[in-house]
């Protein structure tokens, strides 16, 4: 089993309690969707959050992460934290926590008809 797939097991165990996740594959991503917005992912070298502005700032500040770019665009609400540093004392609860709390208040995306 590599790293990436480590993590997404250790994800989808973290989370089989609850009835509101879906698992999708979004941004190079095996991503996980709670109430049917993303909030959790992972892809070869990286998990990608979701954990809002504010947080996303104080995190970036401490260098726990890095910020997500999609197509030239800075996406304020999310982060890409390196794999290989969850293995210090950020570990992937923490980071599930932060994308959790975050969930109730993030926006839903449009659906595409």
């Amino acid at each position: 089993m590599d790293k990436a797939d480590y993590f997404i097991n250790s994800i989808r165990e973290t989370l089989s309690e609850r009835p509101d996740v879906e698992e999708k594959n979004m941004f190079q991503c095996v991503s996980f969707m709670v109430d049917d917005k993303l909030c959790i992912g992972v892809r070869k070298d990286a998990l990608l959050c979701r954990i809002g502005r504010q947080q996303a700032e104080t995190e970036l500040a401490q260098g726990h992460c890095t910020p997500m770019i999609h197509n030239g665009r800075t996406m304020k609400d999310f982060v890409f934290v390196d794999l290989d540093s969850l293995t210090g004392n950020r570990q992937l609860p923490y980071w599930i926590d932060l994308c959790l709390k975050f969930n109730p208040i993030a926006k839903a995306s449009k659906k595409k008809k």
